[in-house]
């Protein structure tokens, strides 16, 4: 017969190997411990099927319990990797887990199908519903491969419980030794797709977040941790969309004064550190809905969202007071390390990010023209015109901000 049990455990065997394997492979390339875990299991299924073909042939000890064991310590592993994948530890109780295998041993061999079965169940069912539960991701971390071994695992371990349920049921008709019963039959066939599913929504689970890795990559600088130019550019069309009268933005302009001078005295090294700091602090003091990015070298951007022209300057001033305070501690330099900064405010959508970038840069070095330590801020008269219900500052127009001698904001 197709689906006889032998042929059923032949197929399991087959296809637990094909996944230890290729997880195994995946792992050398990503050394991503949960691949190691799941490739574990894998194996481990492979081993405790091939043992289970022994049963028939009397060989109760090794064919039923130690292969029933390997069946718990699969799903055991499955669980770690599972942990490792999102993140979490396991408990100590979850570590003592496989004891509960051992206690299969004080079982009597032979006349306690029905017990075996309700033990290695309730212990299988448990584990996988476990970690289906942890890999209940919110939309923004769950892929596709995530949410299918969520149900996957789900309905593995339902499947188990229930199996607990048939098997307390009066005449029930149960033998592992000569895998008889239809609970026996469904099982296996269960066993096969079960791995089969499992094997598949594990590597897709692991091939997305691999590609998303690289793109997280690909559009990260790697020295501040921050968006680089290009995904500054690919997201900024959306934040400019966005901005309206009710809303207005800002687009702000990052640069380092005397920064050459920290790497002549300091080394290079210190410059990274000045870098990694100042792109620290960037993200600490950054509002909500706003964006920022390394531009490259010492330059930075921030497209601010529902700022106005007053937050704009207190948000300026806050990073140029924290970063001059901070560079006055760790790098001495003849002339002090300090931010220029050249903002451009928005009253409108916008769909030409490099003119404003264009426009930025213009205020920023009218700021470093000026002695810099300052801020300068571009408010065409044009958006005046075009925004109904804003009244726009003249075209250039001074407000300093005192700090002792020090050139502060002004708006240009």
């Amino acid at each position: 017969m197709a689906f006889d049990p032998i042929t059923m455990l032949t197929l399991t065997i087959a296809i637990a190997a094909a996944a230890a394997l290729y997880l195994l492979l995946e792992w050398r390339a990503a050394r991503d411990r949960s691949l190691l875990y799941w490739s574990g299991g894998f194996a481990s299924i492979t081993v405790g099927s091939s043992l289970a073909l022994l049963r028939s042939q009397g060989y109760f000890f090794i064919g039923v319990w130690f292969a029933n064991g390997l069946l718990v310590f699969a799903h055991w592993l499955f669980l770690l990797g599972v942990m490792r994948f999102v993140g979490r530890r396991p408990s100590r109780w979850w570590w003592a887990l496989p004891l509960g295998w051992c206690l299969l041993l004080a079982l009597p061999q032979g006349s306690a199908s029905a017990l075996y079965m309700v033990t290695n169940s309730l212990l299988v069912g448990g584990l996988a519903l476990r970690a289906s539960q942890l890999l209940r991701l919110d939309a923004e971390h769950a892929s596709l491969g995530t949410r299918q071994l969520h149900y996957t695992l789900l309905f593995h371990g339902l499947f188990y419980l229930g199996k607990v349920v048939l098997t307390l049921m009066p005449n029930a008709l149960i033998d592992l030794a000569s895998f008889r019963g239809v609970v026996i039959r469904v099982s296996l066939v269960e066993g096969v797709m079960a791995i089969l599913l499992i094997a598949l929504s594990m590597t897709g689970t692991v091939r997305y977040r691999r590609e998303r890795q690289i793109e997280l990559l690909a559009e990260r600088d790697p020295l501040t941790g921050l968006f680089n130019r290009r995904a500054f550019e690919a997201r900024a069309p959306a934040h400019l969309a966005d901005v309206a009268v009710s809303r207005p933005g800002a687009l702000l302009l990052l640069d380092v004064d005397h920064f050459k001078p920290v790497n002549d005295l300091h080394g290079h090294a210190a410059g990274d550190r000045l870098l990694m700091m100042l792109g620290e602090l960037i993200q600490a003091e950054l509002p909500d809905k706003s964006l920022c990015a390394r531009l490259g070298g010492d330059e930075f951007a921030i497209l601010l969202m529902d700022s106005d022209q007053a937050q704009v300057l207190a948000l300026a001033e806050n990073l140029r007071h924290r970063f001059q305070a901070t560079t006055a501690q760790s790098f001495a330099t003849p002339d002090a390390v300090t931010l220029s900064l050249g903002a451009v405010m928005l009253h409108q959508p916008q769909t030409d990010l490099a003119a404003l970038i264009e426009r930025g840069d213009i205020a920023l070095y009218a700021a470093k023209r000026s002695g810099r330590n300052g801020l300068r801020v571009s408010t065409p008269a044009a958006e005046a015109t075009s925004a109904p219900g804003y009244s726009a500052p003249s075209a250039i127009a001074r407000a300093n901000v005192g700090d002792s001698g020090r050139r502060g904001s002004s708006v240009a």
